[in-house]
């Protein structure tokens, strides 16, 4: 099990030059835009303009604050992503278009290489205690907003705003208890490995 904060991790213009965003996680390690098996980052969108093109991924957006991200997707209009809003699923081949609605927005990407790994990712809220069970190869978790209690086997530990969490194959335990609180956000990401 592996902890860190997003306050400690790199960051990188965007692949079309649009933007910065910051590198959360990645495989293998020190892996480029062009050759991760995976990829978590996160961003500060304060301007409209196209998506990077990335062949052979698929990817996951979600909004974690700020104002509503308006999308157009292969020409068609009409989609809205705003803090709240399910994540958006989509191919990194398809053309699209974001406009910036009511002020800048952080958002949460997670990428796969379609050939090596699958993925999906779940927004938990709530004053609730969560049971997240490691499915595949790999779980991570990421606190948006607040913060929770972990307990995993015989570890304790606490996740704060920006901190992420990974379970992976070499744990003994294949799941965490997560408690939160009534303002407290996280999102949880299974990764799947190919075979």
């Amino acid at each position: 099990m592996r902890q860190w904060n997003a306050g400690d991790c790199p960051a990188m213009p965007w692949k079309n030059g649009g933007g910065v965003t910051t590198e959360l996680a990645v495989a293998p390690d020190g892996a480029s835009l062009d050759n991760f098996d995976w990829r978590i980052s996160s961003a500060l969108v304060s301007a409209s303009g196209p998506f990077s093109h990335f062949a052979g991924i698929d990817r996951s957006l979600a909004i974690l604050q700020g104002g509503t991200l308006n999308l157009s997707v292969d020409g068609s209009e009409g989609l809205a992503l705003a803090a709240g809003s399910d994540p958006f699923c989509f191919r990194g081949e398809q053309q699209v278009y974001a406009s910036v609605a009511q002020g800048a927005v952080t958002d949460f990407n997670v990428m796969t290489r379609r050939s090596r790994y699958s993925h999906s990712l779940l927004r938990l809220a709530g004053d609730t205690a969560y049971v997240v069970k490691r499915r595949h190869a790999l779980v991570l978790v990421y606190c948006v907003q607040g913060r929770a209690d972990i307990r995993c086997a015989d570890s304790a530990l606490q996740l704060r705003q920006g901190d992420m969490l990974m379970l992976d194959r070499r744990d003994e335990a294949d799941s965490l208890q997560l408690q939160c609180g009534i303002s407290d956000i996280f999102y949880v990401i299974h990764l799947a490995k190919q075979e």
